[in-house]
């Protein structure tokens, strides 16, 4: 379809996401081989896989705005298209301004096209600027804003500092990444190089590359006088993602800074530890259950990944929306409710069961033994094979065999 007023220069189609419509390339008329990745072959990048994201960060903003009880002001800096910020402006009440920009000079003449469309050209200001430009040009203290979304191709830590400049105190920074490949261990030198922290190819290595992408924001604001308070996380689909409320002042930012430390993990046993001392990673470490060596990643955050209440509130307003994606919501908040006061890491069942030779029993029975055991224990939305519990991994590995023997 195309729109009368305005010619993009490229193929183009009108979509509707939440109760957004916005005009955006036609993906598949940028695809000449199925291996392509569809959005990066446009003229402006496009992503529909990612409206699941969008509706969440939707929901978030929502919570956080009803937790101030006032008015807010949001900045998307790398809004490609503008969807993000178009349905920040139209489905989230108490937005008062949004300012979204993109140093793509086609971005910016779309981003401007779908604010207009959507009616929105008193609320929404369109800047052709690069992002920590953007963001630096509001940072004086009656600049900044209430919440600011950093949802880069790859990693956000570019622009980590001047988005934490550009907040006002208690305000609300969203994060995500893409370079799984680097904060998930496949290349552990980009990982040290950009995030300052080692990972780890553990079957857990997404909720590591949360808390090294935590841990990055912790030590970025603390050299700001500036301490975080992780509120929400997830990952999904191809990506990570993080929500950080931040706090003025160096107690808040020593504070962070004392939530910063490591995870030993044993290839061998499945043992793992935090460890909050400092050392050299080269030295070797004995694993208490198995004798075996334990490695390490870190230094990351070691401190809460989801704030129980304020999952809640996004619950809450998923239940009054109607969304594409509204089931899937629905379970991915409800096991993320779960995991807010679980211990950290989380064990794959089918992974015990490769080591061990075994069937695959199902995650809920093993998660019955284990409370039957005494043990506390609640699945994960990182994976349907994983579990939380503060079950030893000895103990882990014993009750997942016994389970997986009476099926």
């Amino acid at each position: 379809m195309k729109c009368k007023d305005f010619e993009p220069g490229f193929p183009n189609e009108i979509v509707t996401e939440g109760i957004a419509r916005v005009l955006v390339p036609k993906l598949k008329e940028f695809v000449k081989s199925p291996s392509e990745y569809a959005p990066s072959k446009a003229p402006v990048f496009y992503n529909p896989v990612m409206e699941l994201n969008r509706d969440l960060s939707v929901l978030a903003m929502q919570a956080y705005q009803k937790s101030l009880g006032r008015g807010i002001t949001i900045c998307d800096p790398l809004t490609a298209g503008g969807i993000r910020g178009i349905r920040y402006a139209l489905e989230v009440k108490g937005v008062k301004k949004v300012l979204i920009g993109d140093i793509n000079e086609k971005a910016f003449q779309l981003a401007k096209h779908n604010v207009n469309l959507n009616g929105l050209d008193k609320r929404i200001t369109v800047r052709n600027k690069d992002a920590n430009l953007l963001l630096s040009r509001n940072a004086a203290p009656r600049k900044r804003f209430d919440a600011i979304d950093i949802d880069p191709f790859g990693s956000p830590v570019p622009y980590l500092d001047s988005a934490i400049r550009a907040l006002r105190n208690g305000g609300l920074l969203a994060l995500t990444a893409t370079d799984m490949a680097p904060l998930c261990g496949v290349h552990p030198k980009a990982c040290i190089r950009k995030y300052g922290g080692k990972p780890l190819r553990t079957e857990y290595c997404h909720e590591l590359a949360i808390r090294l992408l935590a841990g990055c924001l912790a030590t970025t604001a603390a050299k700001r006088d500036i301490g975080i308070d992780m509120v929400f996380s997830h990952r999904l689909e191809h990506y990570i993602r993080a929500y950080a409320s931040i706090s003025y002042g160096a107690r808040a930012g020593d504070q962070s800074v004392g939530q910063l430390g490591y995870l030993l993990h044993c290839f061998k046993c499945f043992h793992r530890e935090p460890a909050t001392e400092r050392f050299n990673i080269s030295q070797r470490l004995t694993c208490s259950e198995c004798g075996s060596k334990l490695s390490v990643a870190g230094p990351l955050w070691l401190g809460k990944m989801f704030d129980k209440h304020f999952v809640e509130m996004m619950e809450q307003e998923a239940k009054q929306r109607v969304l594409r994606n509204s089931e899937r919501i629905h379970k991915i908040l409800s096991l993320i409710k779960e995991e807010t006061e679980a211990p950290m890491t989380y064990y794959v069942v089918d992974k015990i069961c490769d080591k061990s030779r075994l069937p695959v029993p199902s995650a809920k029975r093993v998660i019955e033994n284990l409370r039957n055991g005494g043990y506390s224990a609640s699945r994960t939305h990182f994976t349907t094979t994983g579990i939380r519990s503060n079950a030893t991994a000895r103990e882990m590995c014993r009750t997942v065999k016994q389970t997986a023997s009476d099926n």
